[in-house]
């Protein structure tokens, strides 16, 4: 699965202007009713529902009922509508207070970023569509990042480090949600489950393993690749261990 978008490629400081309230009245004539809230409310829902590639000024256009000209008053084009997108989306789980608290124990903390990071991938599979190298840091976006450092500062690690654990989160996260995505993806497009997909290779499979060649594969439990093993709370949690030895290491540096 390939990006289709990259966050950050249109004009910046537009974005920036309009991401941080310096810049949303329109030029002219604005439609009544028309904000640029409801611009980016109806962009998320369009991405959400029918994928990042169905979005465009002229269908947001059809979908607000005025004109394509109407929206280039508030939003100067697709780009700068993404950083705004993006911003909107990284606001949910601060409006909803998903985020642990400052002061709780940071392996709680993790724990909590990592729901919230799923479930904002599983919300808007769109996401993972965007190239996020260059983010556009919108008021939701530098919000989330003081909350996510305020919960990790109990861990006493150095700044960089704290950066490298929101990083791994993040990637671990991402990894799954692609897992999922993608298996989704393939189930609609090809017409074909999961499970008849494997189970027809079935018959060469078990030949392959007749052949004394894969003992390792052979001696493989039925279950090892079924459906029931949580990969997200296991991959976290092997994660979350090795926060905590770097964290007593640093303990102990300071003691």
């Amino acid at each position: 699965m390939t990006t289709t978008e990259t966050s950050g490629s249109g004009d910046v400081l537009r974005s920036l202007e309009l991401l941080w309230g310096t810049g949303e009245r329109p030029s002219r004539g604005p439609k009544p009713g028309l904000t640029l809230d409801r611009i980016v409310t109806a962009a998320v829902e369009i991405a959400d529902t029918e994928g990042l590639a169905a979005v465009s000024m002229r269908r947001l256009a059809t979908e607000l009922g005025t004109g394509t000209m109407s929206l280039y008053r508030y939003v100067p084009g697709k780009s700068e509508l993404l950083d705004l997108m993006l911003d909107r989306v990284n606001g949910e789980p601060l409006d909803n207070q998903e985020h642990a608290p400052e002061g709780a124990d940071w392996r709680d903390a993790v724990r909590a970023m990592a729901d919230v990071y799923l479930a904002q991938h599983r919300a808007h599979p769109w996401l993972l569509k965007v190239n996020q190298s260059r983010t556009v840091l919108g008021p939701n976006a530098v919000r989330g990042l003081e909350m996510s450092l305020a919960a990790l500062h109990g861990m006493g690690l150095r700044d960089p480090e704290m950066i490298s654990v929101i990083i791994a989160v993040q990637s671990f996260v991402s990894g799954i949600a692609r897992m999922e995505l993608e298996a989704a993806e393939a189930a609609k497009q090809t017409g074909q489950s999961d499970v008849d997909f494997w189970k027809s290779q079935e018959p060469f499979l078990v030949r392959a393993m007749a052949t004394g060649d894969y003992p390792r594969l052979a001696n493989l439990s039925e279950d090892a690749f079924g459906s029931e093993f949580d990969h997200f709370a296991f991959g976290l949690g092997r994660l979350i261990d090795g926060f905590e030895k770097l964290v007593g290491e640093r303990a102990a540096d300071g003691a």
